[in-house]
């Protein structure tokens, strides 16, 4: 489905308010859910799928539902994704994208100060170490799909040639003040599709996000 919610609640909404959204989207029309480990609520959400599907609300099927594994998850990726899997009652997910291209960890909200001492820059042998583990989820039937998220050019352009199965959707910040037109040109070229996150803006993100 083009149009989807996102259940980033970040520092102003509770995973019982990202429930209550999820809820009520699916009632509304909403088809494709984004979400991710680290937005802290796939548990409350997982609760909210199995009552539409109980219900008869919404057939499996007809939900396009997104997940992502944190940068602390990179070298544990099937454990990560069982882990999701469990906390959102599901048996796969549509898609499965890889947050972001480094496994830099930062605890929950924490503010623009917080350093992490581990941290590494981008390695292309890292990342295909993660991707590989990706690869096999769809192997085994654990995910339909999988992709990248918050890439640049010049590590896609270093990775994609590496894939055995290409991503099949590339998620980047998209909206009117910020259109990233030549990695979007780019992304097209390579006929991946795009999905934009904050298609709106997001001006209530904490300074860390902007």
């Amino acid at each position: 489905p083009a149009i989807g919610l996102g259940t980033f609640g970040s520092d102003h909404a509770t995973a019982e308010e990202v429930q209550n959204a999820v809820r009520m989207a699916i009632r509304m029309g909403y088809r494709h859910f984004d979400g991710a480990a680290c937005y802290g609520n796939e548990k409350e959400i997982g609760k909210v799928y199995k009552e539409a599907f109980d219900e008869g609300v919404v057939k499996r099927e007809d939900l396009f539902i997104v997940s992502k594994v944190w940068n602390d998850m990179h070298k544990e990726v099937r454990k990560a994704c069982e882990k999701t899997l469990s906390d959102l009652q599901l048996d796969y997910l549509d898609m499965y994208y890889v947050h972001w291209p480094f496994p830099n960890y930062h605890p929950p909200k924490c503010d623009v100060t917080e350093r992490n001492p581990d941290s590494k820059p981008f390695s292309v042998a890292r990342f295909m170490d993660t991707w590989h583990q990706m690869e096999s989820l769809v192997d085994d039937g654990l995910v339909r799909h999988i992709g990248m998220s918050n890439m640049t050019i010049p590590k896609l352009k270093a990775v994609l040639p590496l894939c055995r199965i290409k991503p099949a959707c590339i998620e980047m910040e998209l909206h009117p003040c910020f259109q990233q037109k030549e990695l979007y040109d780019y992304v097209k070229s390579q006929g991946i599709e795009i999905v934009g996150f904050c298609p709106l803006g997001s001006p209530d993100r904490p300074e860390r996000d902007r």
